[in-house]
């Protein structure tokens, strides 16, 4: 019998039902996600009660975990309304909740026995603030992004509290939990589910008489990439590893997913990372939307070097064609497009374990084998079977300018 290692738990973002069945399968061992109320990303999908237990399923009957976030600073009115929600969730038997307000842990205590993650909202940065939410009923604490991945390690051992991280995605300038930019810029409260993102904005910058005024995004950041610290997070015994971005896209959540769960397992079975695996991982994790990556201050705290100064780009290296439907050995496959591609196209499928597979489409139909020149987005065609495909894989294609 092979002797495997240890490695954390891989925490991917669930913005809808689909994007968590994506997580699910490309690899996460848990996802985090939000229903109508009560979370912080308001702008994403959420969860309806239907969408919540057909989601829970999906996910446990394939072994990950499920975190509903109740991390919205909440006031009187908003706690009168909680215990219902909190009733569902314990009938659903959701994993964990996370929360960063006292008010809703003393509710949620009060009204079930749901586990208590704490979030990143609150920012708990050192032991001693560990220790206080602990004693609150606290079992996991989700860091700031303000942590090194030293200080992480000694807040673990101090409290024997689980302790989860952020490894990668957007970055914001402030103090997890304290900014209130959109308040004012956008009249949107960031702390109850309306961040505008405002510092991500260009500004003007008005100097003394002797410099000339400029445009910056002086308080925009770079992303988090933490792939190459991998081996740090698992030394450190940091329990949890989490992907920020319920709102980004299905394809953002299973590129994702599957980069960092491909190389956990890689480092469970042989305890270490080859070079040419990172660079490749690496090269995966650039193909999704994203800004200059940064490793923020897992490290050492962040400075001026991960300040993103530069305007937003819309270019994206690849786009999804499609999501797999069905499978047809040695026939074909149904798919389900979502951006138009043509006969010739070299596609790719996005196998949840393993390589990516290319294929160059040679035909498309309808379901009923009617030949068409192209596909279109939101329609169900044929093409020719893809060795290696299976249901719900991502299927994707450099992007490119057609006249």
């Amino acid at each position: 019998m092979t002797n495997t290692i240890w490695t954390p738990e891989l925490l991917s973002p669930a913005g809808s039902l689909e994007k968590l069945k994506v997580a699910v399968l490309y690899g996460a061992d848990a996802v985090y996600l939000g229903g109508q109320k009560f979370g912080l990303r308001q702008a994403s999908d959420n969860f309806t009660a239907e969408e919540l237990k057909e989601g829970v399923e999906f996910a446990h009957e394939r072994g990950s975990l499920v975190y509903v976030v109740l991390n919205s600073f909440l006031h009187d009115k908003d706690l009168e309304e909680l215990p219902e929600f909190l009733a569902l969730l314990s009938e659903l038997k959701v994993d964990a909740v996370i929360v960063s307000d006292l008010g809703v842990i003393t509710e949620i205590q009060k009204h079930s026995n749901l586990v208590i993650h704490l979030s990143t909202q609150a920012s708990c940065l050192n032991v001693e603030s560990a220790k206080l939410w602990k004693k609150m009923g606290v079992t996991r604490i989700v860091l700031g992004r303000e942590v090194t991945i030293k200080e992480a390690k000694k807040i673990k051992e101090e409290t024997g509290l689980e302790i989860e991280m952020f490894v990668h995605g957007s970055m914001c300038m402030a103090f997890s939990g304290n900014c209130v930019i959109s308040n004012y810029t956008q009249g949107r409260d960031s702390n109850r589910g309306g961040c505008a993102h405002s510092c991500r904005f260009e500004y003007s910058i008005d100097f003394n008489q002797d410099e000339e005024a400029k445009k910056a995004f002086f308080m925009s950041s770079k992303d988090l990439e933490g792939i190459r610290m991998l081996t740090e997070f698992i030394e450190a015994g940091i329990d949890s590893l989490k992907v920020e971005g319920r709102n980004k896209s299905h394809y953002y959540a299973g590129t994702v997913s599957k980069v960092y769960a491909e190389a956990l397992r890689y480092y469970k079975t042989h305890g270490n990372f080859l070079s040419d695996d990172l660079i490749r991982w690496e090269e995966e994790l650039r193909k999704i939307s994203h800004r200059d990556y940064t490793t923020g201050s897992l490290d050492e705290y962040a400075d001026e070097s991960s300040i993103y100064n530069q305007r937003e780009s819309d270019e994206i290296e690849y786009t999804v064609s499609g999501v797999v439907l069905e499978v047809k050995e040695n026939e074909h496959i149904l798919m389900e497009v979502r951006s138009a591609f043509y006969p010739g196209d070299e596609l790719e499928i996005m196998p949840f374990k393993g390589r990516i597979i290319n294929h160059k489409i040679a035909t498309i139909k309808t379901i009923a084998g009617i030949e068409i020149p192209k596909s279109k987005p939101g329609s169900v065609v044929k093409v020719p079977y893809m060795a290696g495909a299976e249901r719900f894989n991502l299927i994707r294609k450099k992007a490119e300018v057609r006249v």
